[in-house]
């Protein structure tokens, strides 16, 4: 896999998930939207579940990590 097919896919993932990431803020309360990653973390490890699934884990993340400066800096920079 070569560093370019990478970042394009990077790129790809990222523009599928940005409207997704939008309606969250949107819509859930900026406490809430912690507790609802970590949930959907927690969710993710009974992806072998039939209604839960492992795409929780990273999603979660995505969603808890809205509220964490750093972390908003960085996904700023990464556009």
């Amino acid at each position: 896999m070569t560093p370019s097919s990478k970042d394009g896919r990077w790129a790809t993932l990222k523009a599928k998930l940005r409207p997704v990431l939008a309606r969250i803020r949107r819509t859930v309360p900026r406490g809430l939207r912690f507790v609802v990653g970590i949930l959907m973390i927690i969710g993710g490890f009974f992806g072998f579940l039939p209604v839960l699934g492992f795409w929780m884990i990273p999603l979660g993340v995505m969603v808890a990590a809205m509220d964490v400066r750093l972390l908003i800096r960085w996904w700023r920079m990464s556009k």
